[in-house]
């Protein structure tokens, strides 16, 4: 589709399996406002879903964005036109009932602003040529951090949050179920972490050798888990699984895998319901850890442990698309035979 490049676009949704690119029209910052020029935007699973469904909140749908400060609302004081920011939470806001009760780590307004549905959310997400949103929510980017990296935050920081909250102990047996973007973030934090073994399980080989290039050895099948898993720990089974793949009749099965007192981390999020043995949980005195989204500080550690280079991202990032490219991708992943690990929209291809 030819357009004009002086012409500011995004993609929103408007059927199951249908998006149209929209000419926007010009955006002025309110008080407490920035825009954002987009330089990159990752497709997620979630992006995916919401493809085939129609159903995201539309600030969500394109919600992994990077990019430089355009524009400055008059009450906004510690951003500056020009600089790099990615689309983040902004921290606790000390009014909500959670942070009143002392839960800042779980403060209701940064929740509502990573899931899309807090006031003033944008009417669209990072699909587009610029985006308007609350100061709060676009945070500095470290010098060290190329552009690519920059577009890849947001899933490291989702990674953070999920092995952060897990608690991993120094030597500690993890499996990683699932080596999609999400799960060989995952492994990497759980390495930066303190895990001793690092198991990851996966039915494709290009992701298996994703996962070998990034210095993992123990890479295995999903049928043969089960077995790798007995001989590193003894018999014992996982100190953390991290279920990376959200499939739901995985639940079971892989809180099996776990060690009486372990830990099962649950990322990836099914679309239906699962059955579980809520006694064989109890009576092995599992600990069960849901983790969704992140918090303010989640994005400050995501993006030192990318700076310093203890994280890689940048390997994970396999091809950059225009906006007109964007719903044959959606069909391409779609279809489960894609060999992207990472793909980053550039609305000014």
């Amino acid at each position: 589709m030819a357009h004009d490049e002086h012409t500011d676009r995004f993609v929103r949704m408007v059927a199951p399996r249908a998006a149209e690119i929209v000419a926007d029209g010009d955006l002025t910052p309110g008080d407490d406002q920035v825009v954002v020029d987009i330089g990159f935007c990752g497709i997620c699973a979630t992006d995916t879903h919401g493809y085939e469904s129609a159903a995201l909140p539309p600030a969500v749908f394109g919600h992994e964005w990077s990019g430089a400060i355009a524009a400055v609302g008059s009450r906004v004081s510690h951003l500056k036109v020009g600089q790099r920011v990615v689309a983040g939470v902004g921290p606790a806001c000390g009014d909500c009932a959670q942070c009143r009760a002392g839960h800042a780590d779980h403060c209701d307004l940064a929740f509502a602003e990573a899931n899309g549905i807090s006031d003033g959310a944008p009417e669209h997400g990072g699909f587009g040529t610029r985006i308007c949103v609350s100061a709060r929510r676009a945070i500095p980017v470290p010098d060290a951090l190329s552009d690519v990296e920059a577009g890849l935050i947001e899933p490291a920081t989702v990674t953070f949050h999920a092995v952060r909250r897990a608690g991993i102990t120094l030597g500690a047996i993890v499996v990683v179920q699932g080596a999609g973007p999400i799960g060989l973030l995952t492994a990497q934090h759980a390495r930066v972490g303190g895990a001793g073994r690092v198991v990851i399980s996966e039915p494709s080989e290009a992701r298996r050798s994703t996962a070998v290039a990034l210095g993992f050895t123990d890479v295995v099948r999903p049928e043969e888990l089960r077995e790798v898993l007995a001989e590193v720990s003894g018999g014992l089974g996982a100190d953390v699984l991290f279920e990376c793949s959200g499939v739901a009749s995985l639940f079971q099965p892989s809180a099996e895998l776990v060690r009486r007192g372990g830990t099962l981390a649950l990322l990836g999020y099914p679309g239906t319901d699962s059955s579980v043995s809520y006694g064989d949980w109890q009576s092995r005195e599992l600990t069960v850890i849901g983790s969704l989204a992140y918090s303010h500080s989640d994005f400050l550690g995501a993006m030192t442990l990318v700076a310093e280079g203890r994280i890689d991202v940048a390997s994970l990032h396999t091809g950059t698309i225009g906006l007109d490219d964007l719903e044959a991708m959606f069909d391409e992943l779609d279809s489960g035979g894609s060999a992207h690990t990472k793909v980053l929209v550039d609305p000014r291809l």
